[in-house]
């Protein structure tokens, strides 16, 4: 297995709660206002270091929709999914887009996250 690259994020942001890698940043935060089987989610515009899963067809609360499940490069824990494909007009604006759910963690950027991106090999971005 090669040498893993990952994407720091400076300012505030969100990352996963079990290893703490960079996920989004509250800039990209499109609404807080969606709901997940664990409790709170919010939409994102973009996020970092993650892979996706299998295509499937999702039935949710609005609508059926086409997405695929997100996961931590750092540590492969699932942390939202991305919609690929939405089936109702309305809910179109959603395609393309990521829902990061609860349990991720909010941070301000600091020297200290600096220092850290530096010794787990983090590309710093602008």
């Amino acid at each position: 297995m090669g040498m893993l690259f990952l994407i720091c994020l400076e300012g505030s942001i969100y990352s996963c709660k079990h290893c703490y890698t960079h996920l989004g940043l509250a800039d990209d935060i499109i609404s807080k206002s969606f709901h997940c089987r664990h409790g709170k989610a919010y939409l994102f515009n973009k996020v970092v270091n993650i892979t996706v899963g299998e295509k499937e067809e999702r039935m949710m609360m609005t609508g059926m929709h086409t997405v695929v499940d997100i996961f931590c490069v750092g540590c492969g824990s699932i942390v939202g999914w991305k919609y690929e494909a939405a089936q109702e007009k309305a809910q179109k604006y959603k395609e393309g887009k990521f829902i990061l759910e609860s349990d991720i963690e909010f941070q301000f950027a600091t020297w200290e996250l600096s220092i850290i991106c530096n010794l787990h090999g983090m590309i710093r971005t602008p």
